[in-house]
């Protein structure tokens, strides 16, 4: 089930409670991804108010919002970076983005492997994306006042098994969103604080959104030793081998003085 882009709008740009949540999911969004300068950036669903921090900094950055959701014109103070596309038909290159954000896109989706298909298609090879979803145990998920008591909430362990199954890396995890979604004004206020509070804990279970970072696996860096420390076990290693007698005699016909 998608949400309405107006509904989306309404929420992040229009409500107290959505700047909010905005500002929390965004502020975790610039720590993991640093300075991007050079690099270039999409996001897909309603990603955008992920990339504000971005603009004028990144090499490039498109807002890819699903045809059953709508499109509208972003940012709406500057030249348009928005356009209307399938989920599983993305009009960019194979290879070609450094940074990809999902935030209203994967737990909405109808077929969602089909679009972890096109994400990994469209990734560069050290390209990283950061998957934000709703927290199945979380309060987030069990309220429909927010747009994420929508489609369907994700435990760790689902978001990560359906990652993998996609031929992707989960190369880090956090949560966001540790206030209740209410717009009462002592939570509104309490907000930044609550925040603080659940990075500085570690309580992750307890955020309203699961936020996911993964790499392609066919291009992530391999665990374990490296290449060129490597080396095939031999079975009899360390037994001395002079002197030894064959585990079995010899026959007559394996001489080799014959």
């Amino acid at each position: 089930m998608h949400l309405d882009v107006h509904q989306l709008r309404d929420f992040y740009y229009r409500s107290q409670l959505g700047r909010a949540v905005q500002k929390a999911v965004r502020d975790r969004v610039v720590e993991r991804w640093g300075d991007v300068r050079g690099l270039s950036l999409a996001g897909y669903g309603f990603a955008v108010p992920l990339l504000r921090p971005f603009l004028g900094r990144a090499e490039g950055i498109i807002g890819l919002m699903p045809g059953p959701q709508g499109v509208m014109h972003w940012p709406a103070d500057a030249s348009n970076h928005s356009v209307l596309c399938d989920e599983a038909r993305w009009p960019l290159a194979n290879d070609s983005i450094d940074r990809l954000a999902l935030m209203h896109g994967l737990e909405t989706s109808d077929h969602p492997l089909a679009l972890l298909d096109e994400m990994h298609r469209v990734l560069s090879p050290q390209g990283r994306a950061l998957i934000v979803v709703p927290n199945r145990g979380g309060m987030w998920a069990r309220s429909d006042a927010t747009p994420f008591g929508f489609g369907r909430p994700y435990s760790l362990s689902q978001l990560e098994r359906l990652m993998a199954e996609a031929g992707f890396v989960c190369s880090a995890h956090t949560s966001a969103l540790f206030f209740p979604p209410s717009p009462k004004r002592f939570w509104l206020r309490s907000a930044r604080g609550l925040e603080k509070a659940g990075k500085r804990w570690g309580v992750e279970r307890l955020g309203g959104v699961l936020m996911v970072e993964a790499m392609r696996r066919d291009t992530a860096t391999p665990r374990g030793l490296p290449v060129k420390d490597r080396r095939p076990l031999r079975v009899l290693e360390g037994i001395p081998t002079s002197g030894a007698l064959p585990a079995w005699p010899r026959a007559k016909d394996d001489d080799p003085a014959r």
